[in-house]
């Protein structure tokens, strides 16, 4: 049962930071395994009916879920092996990365956020959105307002095409909407205390579900874009 994140997770997470190598990562590789690992997969584990209530099709498994530490340097000025934190998400199962809509965790030594969005820049998904804000705004504002974003603590964030302009007439939250490049919400101002307690389990399982209003938006905007890329 998941009971918090152990100290030992973020006192690995700041080690392997200050001791980026394969030699210490082969020395400590069991602690690894039991204060990181472990509990980020009984965190998923017990996250996992709650994301098949939002939607049957994710893949809730945990070894498909959890980032890997080992970093892929190959295209990165960054040659350091390791990361220091962690990330899961929760996707449609089979889906590509870079076309997929997501719920997301993260933690790291010093901070913890989770929220939902595109994986990147998604433009054919975004250009659907914007078809849909034009087409159906209501159905979009709709969405918004039963996840309750944004708000003070769950933010709507992603960069924007600076000579983007929102048609006339659109609704202020839409248009504010209207010329991003990309899209996501994020949990902020959590107390990085809470990491180290069952509170945290919760607090996620509640954020997912509220925000599920707006994850079948961007499902259908996702299934959309990628109709209309295909010949």
């Amino acid at each position: 049962m998941f009971m918090g994140f152990p100290e030992e997770t973020i006192r690995f997470f700041l080690d392997i930071r200050f001791h980026n190598e394969t030699s210490f990562f082969k020395a400590h590789e069991d602690e690894f395994r039991e204060n990181v690992k472990a509990p980020f997969f009984e965190f998923i584990e017990e996250l996992g009916p709650t994301m098949l209530t939002i939607a049957p099709d994710f893949d809730v498994r945990p070894g498909k879920c959890l980032s890997r530490l080992h970093r892929d340097t190959r295209f990165s000025k960054d040659k350091s092996p390791y990361r220091d934190h962690l990330w899961l998400t929760f996707h449609r199962s089979g889906e590509a990365k870079d076309t997929s809509v997501m719920y997301w965790f993260e933690l790291g030594s010093e901070w913890v956020e989770w929220g939902l969005g595109f994986w990147g820049q998604n433009r054919p998904a975004m250009d659907a959105l914007r078809r849909r804000m034009i087409g159906k705004p209501q159905e979009v504002m709709k969405a918004l307002r039963q996840a309750k974003v944004p708000d003070q603590d769950l933010l709507l964030l992603g960069d924007r095409y600076q000579r983007m302009k929102p048609p006339d007439g659109l609704p202020a939250k839409l248009a504010m909407l209207y010329p991003a490049k990309d899209f996501y919400v994020k949990r902020v101002n959590v107390p990085f205390a809470v990491c180290y307690q069952r509170e945290l389990l919760e607090m996620v399982k509640q954020d997912y579900v509220r925000l599920k209003p707006l994850y079948v938006l961007l499902r259908s905007v996702a299934d959309e874009g990628m109709a209309q890329l295909d010949p």
